[in-house]
C-alpha cells in the first residue's frame, strides 16, 4: 500500500505537514492498512479485480467531467512541458479513460476496484481533508439494476466487516431520472434541468430560502412564470415520498407534456422495485431507505444514486455513488455510451465513525504493535554468524525475523528484557556456544525447548492446527530455568 504523500512547510525551526494533510505514524498506518485489507478482502469476495491509475492527470480530464469551476477545488499547475495537470480529486475519470482505451478487448462486465490517495484543494473541516484515501468499485458494461445492487451490497458488506450494523448506518437511495421527470412535470425546461438539480442538491445545506432564490434565476421559471411557492411545495412533497407506490400515485397527479415521459416513469419504477427486491433478497433490506432528497449534484449521474450515512445523521456521507452511463462519451473516451455504476468510500469519515463507535481498537490490536515471528539473540561473533545464516533461511520461508543491529555486544539477559517489555516477538531463539543447537522460547505460552538448528529452520511456526514446538518441549517453564544466562527476566 502506497505511503501517504506529505507536503511540508517551515514553521520556525520545525517542519510540519500542510493543513489538511496527515502524517501516518505506525499505529495510524496499522488502522489504515487494516481498513484497506478489509476493503480488499470484500472486493475480492464480490469478484472485483484491482486496478490503479496515476495520481497526476491532465486537468481537462476533470474539467470536462465536472465543469471549469472544479479547477478552483484542485491542486493544479502547469508542468515544465506547458501542460495543465492536476492531482486527482477522484479516480472515476481515470477509470473511464483506461476502459475507453481497451473497451473492445475487455471482457464484460468489467468489475474493477481501487484504493488510492486523492486530493482536493478545499477548506479542511471535520470529515473532509485535502488529502484522503478512497475505495472505488465500479461495474461497467452492465445496464441492469443488478449491477447497481452489486456495488451497493459491496459497500454494505465492507461496513459489516468493520462490525457496523443497520443500527449504525443506512443507505439512502434515490433516482436522478425520477427527479428529471418530476422537474419536467413542473414546467422546468430541458436546458435548465442540470442547474435545477444542483440547486435542489445544495438546498440540503443552504436551506429553503437559498433554494427559492436560485430556482427563481432559472430561465424557464422566469419565462413560464412558474409559481415558486407551488414549485417549492411540490419539491418538498416529492422529497418526502418513501415507497414506489407513493411515487406512482404522486405522478398520477402531475401533468406530462409527452406520453413518452410516462412510459419512462413506469420503466424507472419497475427498475427501482427490481433493485430494492434484489437487495432485500441478498439480506440487505434493513440497510436501505428510499430517500428522494438524495440528488447528488454532479451532472454526470444518469440513474440511481445513493449515499451511505450513519444513522444519527451527525456526519458527512460515509460513501456515495450512482450510475453514469454517458460519462465515457462525455469525456470523449468512447463513441458510444458505456453502462456504468460505481461506489466511492473515503477513509476520513469512515475512520471517524469507527472511533465514535469504539471499533478502532480491533484494527490496532490486529496489526499494531508489530510482532516478529522470531527474535534471534546472540552475544558473540560466532553466534551472530549462525543466527544471521538462519535468519536468511527463515525469511525465505516467509517468517518475520528480528535481531539486535547494534555492534555493541549486549548481554542475552538485556536483550530478553527488551523483548519482554516491548512484546516484539512470538518466539525467541538464543544462540550459545553450540553451533548445532538453538534454545527456543515460546513467549506466548511461557515455555522453552532446545532444538537442532537444522530442524529449527524447518519448523512451521505459523501452524494453527498444532503446537509447532511440541516435539521438542522440556517440562519447564521459563520462570523455572535456573541458568541465569538464559532465563527470561
Amino acid at each position: 500500500i502506497a505511503t501517504t504523500v506529505i507536503f511540508s512547510r517551515n514553521v520556525g525551526n520545525m517542519f510540519q505537514h500542510l493543513k489538511g494533510f496527515r502524517d501516518f505514524y505506525p499505529e495510524d498506518c496499522a488502522v489504515r492498512n487494516r481498513l484497506f485489507f478489509i476493503m480488499w478482502q470484500c472486493a475480492r469476495s464480490f469478484n472485483f479485480t484491482e486496478y490503479d491509475a496515476p495520481i497526476l492527470e491532465p486537468l481537462e480530464l476533470f474539467t470536462k467531467k465536472s465543469g471549469e469551476e472544479i479547477a478552483n477545488q484542485l491542486f493544479n499547475f502547469e508542468d515544465r512541458g506547458g501542460r495543465s495537470v492536476a492531482l486527482r480529486p477522484e479516480v472515476t475519470p481515470s477509470l473511464i479513460r483506461m476502459v475507453g482505451a481497451k473497451i473492445h478487448s475487455l471482457p464484460k462486465p468489467i468489475q474493477w476496484y481501487s484504493i488510492g490517495e486523492c486530493f482536493r484543494y478545499e477548506r479542511p473541516q471535520k470529515g473532509r481533508l485535502r488529502s484522503f484515501y478512497q475505495f472505488n468499485a465500479d461495474i461497467l458494461g452492465e445496464e441492469s439494476p443488478n449491477a447497481d445492487a452489486e456495488v451497493i451490497a459491496l459497500g454494505i458488506h465492507i461496513l459489516q466487516s468493520l462490525r457496523l450494523g443497520p443500527e449504525d448506518f443506512h443507505v439512502r437511495l434515490s433516482d436522478r431520472q425520477l427527479w428529471t421527470l418530476f422537474l419536467k412535470s413542473q414546467g422546468i425546461a430541458e436546458s435548465d434541468l442540470e442547474d435545477a438539480l444542483k440547486c435542489i442538491d445544495q438546498s440540503e445545506k443552504k436551506g429553503t430560502d437559498a433554494l427559492q432564490e436560485s430556482l427563481s434565476q432559472l430561465p424557464s421559471v422566469q419565462s413560464k412564470q412558474i409559481p415558486l411557492g407551488k414549485l417549492l411545495m411540490n419539491i418538498g412533497e416529492f422529497k418526502a415520498l418513501s415507497t414506489t407506490n407513493a411515487i406512482s400515485k404522486f405522478f398520477d397527479r402531475q401533468p406530462f407534456d409527452r406520453s413518452e415521459d410516462r412510459c419512462v416513469l413506469q420503466q424507472r419504477l419497475a427498475s427501482m422495485e427490481q433493485l430494492l427486491f434484489r437487495l432485500q433478497t441478498m439480506g440487505y433490506g434493513d440497510y436501505i431507505t428510499l430517500d428522494l432528497s438524495i440528488v447528488r449534484g454532479l451532472a454526470y449521474y444518469t440513474g440511481f444514486v445513493f449515499e451511505f450515512f450513519e444513522r444519527e445523521g451527525r456526519m458527512r456521507a460515509l460513501a456515495g455513488g450512482g450510475r453514469y452511463d454517458d460519462l465515457a462519451t462525455k469525456l470523449g473516451c468512447s463513441k458510444t455510451n458505456i453502462p456504468a455504476v460505481g461506489l466511492a468510500m473515503g477513509d476520513v469519515t469512515l475512520r471517524q465513525l469507527l472511533e465514535d463507535k469504539g471499533k478502532l481498537s480491533d484494527a490496532q490490536a490486529y496489526i499494531y504493535p508489530w510482532r516478529a515471528d522470531i527474535a534471534l539473540l546472540f552475544d558473540s561473533p560466532k553466534a551472530k554468524a549462525w543466527a544471521l545464516e538462519d535468519a536468511t533461511q527463515l525469511r525465505q520461508k516467509g517468517y518475520v525475523v528480528t535481531y539486535n543491529l547494534s555492534e555493541k555486544q549486549m548481554p542475552i539477559t538485556k536483550q530478553l528484557e527488551q523483548i519482554k517489555a516491548q512484546n516484539t516477538a512470538h518466539y525467541i531463539g538464543i544462540y550459545g556456544e553450540n553451533p548445532d543447537q538453538v534454545e527456543i522460547y515460546d513467549v506466548d505460552n511461557n515455555t522453552r525447548c532446545s532444538i537442532p538448528r537444522e530442524k529449527f529452520r524447518n519448523i512451521d511456526f505459523h501452524s494453527s492446527s498444532q503446537d509447532p514446538l511440541a516435539p521438542f518441549r522440556l517440562p519447564k517453564t521459563i520462570e523455572s530455568i535456573q541458568d541465569d544466562s538464559l532465563a527470561l527476566p
